[in-house]
């Protein structure tokens, strides 16, 4: 079995590894006790500030698209180039954080509006309330 790179030990600390290999990290943590080790020394440095250039790029999630892009993208208004990388970036990169963005885009596209619910709401009040004044 392979082993992590010290990279994919802080992609795993910031949530940002792909769920299968996340799984096999977890599993291999178990029983792996220098890999727990270094899986320590990575958030302690973390912890103190010893940042590197790639843990800034991976907190900061600077290859991530932004959530108008993602829903661009859900409505294929994106120009070809970009809306490949996006592809790339989910599919192949596997960022879970923007696959739950792109998911509860995709949700709020099908579910009916909160607009539509406020506005029945809003009418309903309303009406009780009207009949309430005209019959003083």
């Amino acid at each position: 079995m392979s082993d992590f790179t010290d990279a994919e030990l802080a992609a795993f600390l910031d949530e940002a590894l792909p769920a299968c290999q996340s799984s096999q990290l977890e599993e291999r943590l178990r029983s792996d006790t220098d890999l727990r080790r270094r899986l320590i020394e990575i958030q302690g440095r973390e912890a103190a500030g010893l940042h590197t250039i790639g843990a800034i790029w991976r907190r900061d999630r600077l290859s991530c698209p932004s959530r108008s892009e993602l829903g661009q993208y859900l409505l294929d208004a994106l120009e070809a180039e970009k809306a490949d990388y996006i592809r790339f970036h989910l599919d192949e990169v596997g960022c879970r954080y923007c696959q739950a963005n792109l998911a509860d885009l995709q949700e709020a596209s099908t579910s009916k509006t909160p607009t539509e619910d406020r506005r029945k709401r809003y009418f309903q009040t309303s009406v009780g309330y009207l009949r309430d004044s005209h019959s003083q």
